[in-house]
């Protein structure tokens, strides 16, 4: 009677949440790892001759349901989790990474596909997907040990499933300190300078938790403002060195060691596959190639935008001075005198701005906007079943009433949930034996919640993820490829960014502007005066914002560009990566690495850089909406079908320049974000 091993009878063969059990997992996924192990073998060994049939398209069918067990699962961790479904994870990602390694190590199976491969310009009629599809499973085979031998080859499956628990453990860690901590207020005197609507968030915060008073916590809607708007320059201090110092702090959840760990194995890895280092082993399945690219792509980024960085610090610290502040601005001043400068220049200020975000009416406004650009049509649901009782459900349609995808929507932080936001599916698409199957996608943010007077009003910066991360499901959503290991977002990681970035565009757009921003009481559109304020705001501090995002990719590339094994200070090495980016005072012991999710626990080892990499891309993108229109359909309709629905099924840049006509170049994102210096004219590839 186990869920995860029926058949999902539920509408559109979704989730079954209201019937899995958390016991269920263990024992489907080991049931369903030894189903696809059988079939493995039967590939394998089969007596035919190898052909794209019988060996590529077998393998992409199999393992299915062992894949929809395995999304459910690690969806909900991330999610809705709690220390029993962790532990469940820690007991079956090495069972899956081991699967992996078995299938990957498999001698007679991959001798099937290297005589496919090596035979591809004698097969009948392939398709450019297939031959895609073909290359990245010689190339993932090899790539993945199939032709080492001996010691060196159950070394590396060793490492992989070691790796698998690993960044696990560093995200649960990371959630871990997320959770522990909370500022809990209960003198009035202490909220001064914070807007009605972060008290009242606090408010329902610590009535919550059973408590008077007001709690703030590390989650961003509550971190954010009150760093923000908090005059308790001590209060601020304290909330500031607990968020940088999570998972830096001696204790059960402290993750030096384990960054030292997995760096120290992804070299290994690396050097087993005759790589120099991890990030040459990464890149050579990325747009950028090489370490070299890289390098240089993000040194130009950061050459562009240092002067500007340099003179809005200035900008800030001077305004600080003349309103009384003493000594350095530290990090715990910046967003608060940041703030305090943005509401000087453009007099607008996230309490005048939110009443006329409503997040009910945000999503309609990013519903209509698809059905403007793509012809979508969004319908709610209440007949699939639910992980949580606040996720909302949509069925996703064509505009000719074809049914097209179920989209899962959940908002609001939770102490099971994960910090940040992200799009993920239950189920990808693909169209294997003429059967369209069609994606569950799921968006996952940590927005502002509802308080007992208000709906969840959004800042300007939560549209703005709510933008990105719809971005995401639409690349889903419109998927149209046959094989499920390219459709959708299975694409190379510096250009899945590329939708996501791009939606974000029509966020400083009037003409989209005007249509979503509604007072949430008077129902009266933003006056005309705010929103040109909004739009003039668009590249504040662009420059600073610039740089912190390339300390990201420079701390990314330095731990994943080593050379030999790391024995060094964590804290230093870091230091070292980040220096040409910062600019703000040292603070002794702290250190961002161990809470960096995206590179230790996520998918952007040797990757950060991706966005902006992508954000090179969706500028010069959003260039051609720009000169044809921003609801021009014959645009968005060429970029649905030369980029969103063709997924990883073909290189990326074929795929862009079929859509752009040319290549993009790093001039159109420093136009946009107003980084112009007539010393920099690199080209995108270099």
């Amino acid at each position: 009677m186990n869920p995860l091993l029926a058949t999902y009878n539920t509408p559109f063969e979704s989730a079954p949440f209201d019937q899995i059990k958390l016991e269920h997992f263990v024992p489907a996924i080991d049931q369903l790892i030894a189903e696809a192990d059988k079939v493995i073998q039967k590939i394998a060994n089969n007596p035919d001759s190898a052909s794209f049939e019988n060996t590529i398209e077998a393998l992409e069918k199999n393992g299915e349901r062992l894949g929809r067990a395995v999304e459910i699962l690690f969806n909900l961790n991330h999610a809705e989790t709690n220390e029993e479904l962790q532990k469940i994870a820690q007991e079956v990602s090495p069972k899956l990474s081991d699967f992996s390694s078995r299938m990957l190590m498999n001698e007679a199976l991959f001798a099937r596909i290297r005589a496919i491969y090596e035979g591809k310009d004698t097969l009948p009629c392939v398709s450019t997907e297939q031959d895609t599809v073909l290359s990245n499973y010689y190339d993932d085979f090899l790539r993945n040990g199939a032709e080492l031998e001996g010691k060196k080859k159950q070394r590396f499956a060793d490492i992989k499933s070691e790796l698998a628990t690993l960044t696990l453990t560093f995200g649960d860690h990371v959630l871990a300190e997320t959770n522990a901590f909370s500022l809990h207020i209960t003198s009035e005197e202490d909220l001064e300078g914070l807007p009605e609507f972060v008290r009242e968030a606090a408010a329902q915060e610590a009535k919550d938790r059973k408590l008077d008073g007001w709690v703030f916590t590390l989650h961003f809607p509550s971190f954010v403002p009150f760093m923000k708007y908090s005059k308790k320059r001590d209060l601020r201090k304290k909330v500031f060195m607990a968020f940088s110092f999570r998972g830096n702090q001696g204790n059960d959840n402290d993750n030096k060691e384990l960054i030292r760990k997995i760096v120290n194995l992804r070299f290994e890895l690396a050097q087993i596959m005759g790589e120099k280092s991890f990030a040459s082993y990464v890149l050579k399945k990325r747009m950028a190639e090489t370490p070299e690219t890289v390098s240089s792509f993000i040194e130009s980024l950061h050459l562009a935008s240092r002067t500007f960085a340099e003179e809005e610090f200035a900008e800030v610290q001077r305004l600080a001075k003349e309103n009384g502040h003493q000594g350095d601005v530290e990090r715990w001043d910046w967003a608060y005198w940041s703030e305090e400068l943005r509401k000087a220049k453009y007099e607008i200020s996230d309490e005048e701005v939110k009443p006329y975000f409503q997040l009910e009416k945000v999503s309609q406004g990013i519903f209509d906007l698809a059905g403007s650009l793509y012809g979508l049509r969004f319908e709610r649901t209440q007949d699939i079943p639910v992980y949580h009782p606040e996720v909302d459900v949509y069925k996703v349609f064509e505009d000719n009433g074809d049914f097209l995808s179920l989209l899962y929507m959940d908002f609001f932080p939770r102490k099971g949930k994960q910090g940040g936001a992200w799009m993920t599916d239950f189920r990808g698409q693909d169209n294997l034996d003429g059967k369209k199957t069609r994606p569950h996608v799921s968006i996952v943010c940590n927005f502002t919640r509802p308080t007992k007077d208000k709906p969840s009003l959004l800042t300007f910066d939560e549209v703005n993820t709510f933008l990105h991360e719809f971005g995401h499901a639409l690349h889903g959503m419109l998927s149209k490829c046959t094989y499920p290991s390219v459709s959708g977002t299975n694409v190379y990681r510096d250009f899945v960014e590329l939708p996501s970035q791009l939606m974000e565009n029509w966020l400083t757009e009037k003409e989209w502007l005007d249509q979503i921003a509604i007072h949430y009481k008077t129902g009266e559109k933003m006056p005309e005066s705010l929103l040109q304020k909004l739009i003039d705001a668009k590249n504040f501090q662009a420059g600073y914002m610039s740089e912190r995002q390339l300390s990201f990719g420079f701390n990314d590339m330095a731990w994943h560009s080593i050379t030999k094994p790391f024995d060094g200070d964590i804290i230093d090495f870091e230091r070292k990566a980040i220096e040409p980016t910062d600019l703000f005072p040292e603070i002794p012991g702290s250190c961002m690495s161990t809470a960096f999710s995206h590179i230790f626990a996520g998918g952007y080892a040797a990757g950060y850089y991706g966005y902006k990499w992508a954000e090179v891309l969706d500028a010069d993108a959003f260039s051609l909406f720009k000169e044809k229109g921003i609801f021009n359909k014959s645009v968005a309709e060429s970029f649905r079908k030369n980029v969103l629905e063709k997924g990883g099924s073909e290189a990326p840049m074929e795929l862009y320049k079929r859509f752009r006509g040319q290549e993009p170049s790093i001039q159109g994102l420093l136009e946009r974000s107003g980084l112009i210096q007539n010393t920099v004219q690199s080209c995108f590839i270099s």
